[in-house]
């Protein structure tokens, strides 16, 4: 997740420099969320998304008020979408909304899903088991892949090949996202690495972070609490990442031949973003402790050509 604080106040409005800082946290963004190669309206409705994507999480990370109660009140603002004789949506990031969700045919139900793993968030601070795991990526990536299908109009029908292709990839982007902010997420209470994993490497935790409480939630979480990576955590990285990767690999196989046109293009550019993620873990050997390590835009580049054809096999 984005490092700044609370983008915007759930029904007050935006916070001075909010704009600023959703443009931030998009350049922090490990693929590029709008391509600059695209048509102005793409890239329009793709911000439009991402804003209120951001904000929702911003909402649940960052905020110093009521989390649970901002989240709602943002629910209920976001209800205003789509309610065409109604006065529409309090917070300028919804009113933003308001034209791509209605002349776009958004679907409101991704982004009420994205409130529901952000008010998870609150209540759930680890993991027990992978399959735990992702269970809630469920809420909080794979409705973001159902929103951009649908800004490009692709056709996407329940259990088709392009939706599951769609799903996997944006677990595994969350996945990724996940390995590269372990310190982040651990000074937060959080930790999204399974239970059974960290112990089935020897990683050591104290018994007060077992608990998936949020009121049992303890900053003394003994080899996560380390200032570098001991080397069973890195080892732990390194596995999680290679299962992430083969999410990946899966889901843009799975897409292959079935996106055309400026879909191809952006879902090659988020697939490329993932894969430089992977290589900044590498590169940082496994060390996530001592700060997230960051995907290098070149990178993102020098794997989009590739995935570009892969696309049309």
């Amino acid at each position: 997740m984005a490092e700044p604080s609370s983008t915007q106040d759930a029904t007050a409005g935006p916070l001075p420099g909010a704009e600023t800082r959703l443009r931030t946290a998009e350049q922090a963004e490990n693929f590029p969320v709008a391509l600059r190669i695209l048509p102005a309206r793409l890239r329009t409705r793709l911000r439009a998304v991402y804003d209120v994507v951001r904000t929702i999480d911003d909402l649940g990370d960052e905020s110093t008020g009521d989390r649970l109660s901002e989240l709602h009140a943002f629910s209920d603002d976001l209800a205003a979408v789509w309610k065409r004789d109604g006065p529409g949506p309090r917070a300028p990031v919804l009113q933003r909304l308001v034209p791509v969700a209605r002349d776009g045919g958004l679907p409101r139900e991704p982004f009420d899903r994205l409130i529901a793993a952000n008010l998870q968030d609150q209540e759930v601070m680890r993991y027990a088991t992978w399959d735990d795991l992702i269970g809630y990526c469920r809420l909080s990536a794979d409705p973001i892949g159902r929103l951009v299908l649908a800004i490009f109009e692709v056709d996407a029908p329940p259990g088709s090949a392009v939706e599951r292709g769609s799903d996997q990839v944006c677990t595994a982007l969350q996945l990724l996202e996940h390995w590269q902010d372990v310190a982040e997420d651990r000074d937060r209470g959080r930790v999204y690495l399974p239970i059974e994993d960290l112990e089935r490497f020897g990683i050591t935790i104290s018994s007060d972070v077992v608990s998936s409480s949020v009121d049992d939630a303890r900053l003394n979480v003994g080899d996560l609490g380390a200032a570098r990576t001991p080397p069973a955590l890195r080892r732990l990285i390194a596995h999680e990442t290679a299962r992430a990767v083969a999410l990946l690999d899966q889901g843009a196989a799975a897409m292959s031949g079935t996106l055309h046109g400026w879909a191809r293009l952006a879902v090659a550019g988020y697939v490329a973003g993932g894969r430089a993620a992977a290589d900044a873990l590498r590169r940082a050997e496994w060390d996530v402790l001592a700060g997230s390590p960051a995907a290098r835009r070149r990178d993102v580049v020098r794997h989009l050509v590739p995935d570009l054809i892969r696309s049309t096999l």
